[in-house]
């Protein structure tokens, strides 16, 4: 059943200290492997430090308390790099049984969720807006579920995102192999938490392709944000990743 049915309840404001972050840690990183073979790729090296800690300084500089991080692929290795905490960030583990799919992991994080409401990341990527302008616009928009979108000159090996005038989510389009510019997902999201216990548990379930386009309709929304995203996902943008982070530090 389409999740919009589902909630018919007050907006809830959102501040980022209420707020959990939820990172997508679990990828099995097969394209990655003949670059990075001894560890999952969200702990491969960049200039020095394992990727995700970028996607921490993002939560550390807006205050999020808590961060789950949703691990599969060498798991024990991951908790044992990055420990208990980072800076003001406590860091908790949701390890996965089996491969359950990017929201089944999130799904299977559900618990450890304190929250009404959280910063859902994937940890293989790293989106250079401000965090905040995800959280204003939710706010502004009174929204549910709100998706950062990043401007890109080439979205042939992506799916393009659709909004409507009022920034609504119309459509999420498959990738077509078409070298041309869009808006893309890029892989940051504010979600209810009682959004993310329906997605059903136990089984792999994809965000993308199941559950996102479920729930188009009043309240779900997605914010053209300006940045840019780096993807580590192959060994041809894990090279260069050092460089982009050189780039923005600068």
């Amino acid at each position: 059943p389409n999740a919009r049915a589902w909630f018919i309840q007050e907006r809830l404001m959102v501040n980022p200290h209420d707020t959990t972050a939820v990172i997508l840690a679990g990828g099995l990183g097969t394209r990655l492997r003949e670059a990075v073979s001894d560890r999952s790729k969200v702990v491969a090296e960049v200039g020095g430090r394992p990727f995700i800690t970028r996607l921490f300084d993002q939560l550390v500089d807006l205050g999020v308390p808590r961060a789950v991080l949703c691990t599969g692929y060498k798991a024990d290795g991951v908790k044992e790099i990055l420990g208990d905490s980072y800076g003001s960030l406590e860091l908790v583990y949701s390890p996965e049984p089996e491969p359950l799919g990017t929201a089944g992991a999130i799904r299977n994080a559900s618990a450890l969720i304190e929250q009404d409401m959280a910063i859902v990341m994937n940890g293989d990527s790293y989106f250079s807006a401000n965090l905040l302008e995800l959280l204003n616009f939710h706010n502004e928009k009174g929204a549910d579920a709100s998706i950062m979108l990043c401007f890109i000159q080439d979205v042939a090996a992506y799916g393009q995102v659709r909004i409507l005038n009022s920034a609504e989510i119309e459509a999420f389009e498959e990738k077509r192999g078409v070298s041309e510019p869009g808006w893309v997902n890029a892989g940051l999201y504010l979600l209810r938490k009682d959004w993310i216990e329906s997605i059903p548990s136990g089984r792999p379930v994809s965000l993308e392709k199941d559950v996102f386009p479920g729930w188009i309709g009043p309240g779900f929304y997605g914010i053209q944000a300006e940045g840019t995203l780096l993807d580590i996902g192959t060994p041809e943008r894990y090279a260069n990743a050092e460089k982009f982070f050189a780039a923005l530090d600068g």
